[in-house]
């Protein structure tokens, strides 16, 4: 284990000593899970003898899982809670929980008891091989296959194939970060499930391990078959942030130039038999998609000058560099 991980819970001084470890739970409609995944969480918790805090996020319950989260952070000094006023999604609670957590390492896993707190030792413990994010591997899924498991498989072979970064099942939630990376990671509407391919622009390495998965005892999955859709919309916004954020001249431009060509081409060809052999090229479709396309390369060029002077704006305004440093080596000479 890292050295700092010696340092023991003090359930008298927790909020005063130096946090290692910060277990991140976003909740919506869990009553009934909460007070068990509580209850399993600090057994495992408390074995592993570091420091730690529980943030239970509560994204607009409309049940009573707000006031058992207020009963355990009452009770609990370990325990954190975060109220939304409505429901904002999955990603905003965990980026709310990535905001607040104060731990050197940084758990994320959801409220359905479908995790297991038993399996967090084996990810700290990937985690000391030098890696920063390690991420579940739900081996044995216990979902239905053709709503869950199938589509499930066909995204994650998708996403490995696009991102580059290759992961068995980017869905699971159970996953660890350090917090040097997980507090870097911007991510709105629904990117929460492609987390470790965000990181791959800080350098971040990447592994997952196999978790066990349970079926739900209580409530009812917040998910179906109907987000594989939204994944992939998704994706390709992944896509052009991975490859593209800083640059993003070059997708728009070279479609816009591809476009002006054939436009070109088009028209050419029509004037072409105009000229040499007399035809009449008014009324053709091919007339308007030639004018069409070469419109639509303007348009995009324009779109990509735009973008690279937003991205400009972006980070000059903010102060911030389209690159980061993980480690600066010097020797120092005095006279």
């Amino acid at each position: 284990m890292d050295k700092i991980a010696e340092k023991t819970v003090d359930k008298k001084d927790n909020n005063q000593e130096e946090i290692y470890l910060s277990v991140t739970i976003p909740v919506y409609n869990e009553e009934e899970n909460l007070p068990i995944l509580y209850e399993k969480l600090k057994k495992v918790l408390d074995n592993l003898g570091y420091t730690y805090e529980i943030i239970f996020i509560d994204d607009g319950s409309s049940d009573r899982s707000w006031e058992i989260i207020k009963e355990l952070a009452q009770k609990d000094p370990h325990v954190v809670g975060i109220r939304f006023r409505r429901n904002y999604g999955q990603t905003a609670a965990m980026s709310a929980g990535f905001e607040h957590a104060r731990g050197k390492i940084v758990i994320a896993m959801d409220a359905d008891l479908q995790n297991d707190p038993e399996d967090i030792p084996k990810l700290l413990q990937k985690l000391e091989e030098g890696y920063d994010i390690v991420s579940g591997w739900r081996k044995d899924r216990k979902d239905p296959f053709i709503s869950r498991t199938l589509p499930s498989k066909i995204a994650n072979w998708l996403i490995s194939k696009v991102t580059g970064v290759h992961l068995h099942d980017y869905g699971c939630s159970l996953k660890a970060y350090r917090a040097d990376v997980a507090k870097q990671l911007d991510f709105y509407g629904e990117m929460h499930r492609f987390l470790p391919a965000l990181a791959k622009p800080l350098g971040a390495k990447v592994t997952e391990v196999p978790v066990k998965h349970h079926p739900r005892k209580f409530g009812k999955s917040k998910y179906g078959i109907s987000r594989t859709f939204k994944v992939i919309l998704d994706l390709i916004l992944v896509k052009f942030l991975l490859d593209y954020r800083t640059k993003p001249f070059r997708v728009f431009g070279g479609t816009g130039i591809i476009l002006i060509l054939l436009g070109f081409l088009i028209l050419a060809y029509l004037v072409f038999v105009k000229i040499f052999f007399g035809e009449d090229i008014g009324d053709r479709p091919l007339l308007l998609f030639g004018i069409l396309f070469v419109l639509s390369g303007i348009m995009m060029l324009s779109t990509g000058i735009i973008a690279e002077l937003i991205t400009r704006t972006y980070y000059e305004s903010q102060g911030k560099r389209p690159y980061i440093v993980k480690e600066i080596v010097r020797k120092d000479y005095k006279d």
